[in-house]
């Protein structure tokens, strides 16, 4: 899901209250998925749970159709289970078991703004590999996110990120990256999870995109099936991620995705 443009857009006071409302309610949209993620519940389930909640708010999945090198997204979020790095489409036959992992993707379009984030779960027990798994990409995208600010580069962000998740014996995924985010769904600047601190773009006050690293257990390569969207692990092991849409500040970051129960009072 990536459409590039090269002018970076820097929002307004304005704009950065709508990218808020359409985070807000993409956290709320997770929240509400967490418990139906279970041993015996489909990726089609969750799926059709999230476009009913989606539209009862009087948002839009933006998923849904989005173009795609072979067809557009069949349906309204991203389910990627165990070695799926990204892009899985939900089915009703992929029925989660004990012991998997599960990155839900979501983002919902609230009056033209799109609020953008995903989460892994574990489902049932998880092997110790996989917990850790799943602790170390979390930690790597807080890592990310708390290298931003006024003056920095986009280079400091992947830098921190792989540094954590290779001290961690991970590798982190090249292919696909962070991105832009507000009226458009994908737009500059890319956002990379590996890289050279000092190196990229600074960061400018008013700039809105996504930290959203995979990181795996095995190798970093991968591989697209044939839809045109499935992103496995090249070696099918374990793979998991987290995202969340962020705004540079005057003096540091805001994170717009966060879940309710996080947000300072």
């Amino acid at each position: 899901m990536v459409e590039q443009q090269e002018v970076i857009t820097l929002l307004s006071r304005r704009e950065l209250d709508k990218m808020r409302q359409a985070g807000s309610l993409a956290a709320r949209l997770l929240d509400y998925l967490e418990p139906l993620v279970k041993p015996g519940v489909s990726t089609l389930e969750i799926n059709d749970a999230a476009e009913a909640w989606t539209q009862n708010h009087d948002a839009k999945s933006a998923p849904l159709g989005y173009p795609g090198a072979v067809d557009p997204f069949p349906k309204s979020l991203c389910t990627s289970v165990n070695e799926v790095v990204c892009h899985g489409i939900p089915s009703a036959d992929q029925i989660l078991r004990d012991g998997d992992i599960i990155n839900v993707d979501v983002t919902p379009i609230v009056d033209g703004y799109h609020g953008d984030t995903s989460r892994t779960f574990l489902v049932g027990t998880p092997s110790p590999l996989a917990k850790k798994l799943v602790e170390v990409t979390e930690e790597c995208m807080w890592r990310g996110i708390q290298a931003v600010k006024p003056g920095a580069r986009v280079g400091d962000i992947g830098a921190a990120i792989q540094a954590y998740a290779e001290a961690e014996g991970f590798s982190v995924v090249r292919d696909f990256v962070g991105h832009g985010v507000h009226r458009i769904f994908h737009t500059a600047p890319q956002i990379p999870h590996y890289g050279v601190a000092g190196k990229g773009k600074k960061f400018r006050k008013g700039m809105v995109f996504t930290i959203e690293p995979m990181i795996n257990v095995g190798t970093y390569e991968v591989e697209v099936l044939a839809d045109g969207w499935t992103a496995l692990t090249a070696d099918r092991k374990l793979s998991a991620q987290f995202e969340h849409t962020i705004a540079v500040t005057e003096d540091g970051v805001e994170v717009l995705t966060l879940a309710p129960s996080k947000v300072a009072a």
